[in-house]
């Protein structure tokens, strides 16, 4: 399975105190089964890091194979 197809998306629905998450915004969700059993995702946010926010703030979206690599090539 090739980089890209590991690599998953997902749309800001909610940002209650989180200044470095916009709503409607389509970010890249890393792998973190520990952060996932406990309710968070692993999430590159506007700082260009990746930090824990809840799951609930999230929900996971399907994109073109172009569109994916568009996303990728901007972070």
């Amino acid at each position: 399975m090739s980089e890209t197809h590991e690599r998953k998306f997902v749309l800001c629905i909610r940002n209650d105190e989180c200044e470095d998450l916009e709503l409607r915004k389509v970010y890249q969700s890393l792998p973190d089964k520990k952060a996932l059993e406990d309710g968070y995702l692993r999430i590159v946010d506007e700082s260009g890091e990746d930090y824990l926010y809840p799951k609930s703030y999230f929900v996971s979206v399907s994109l073109s194979h172009r569109a994916r690599e568009r996303l990728l090539a901007t972070r």
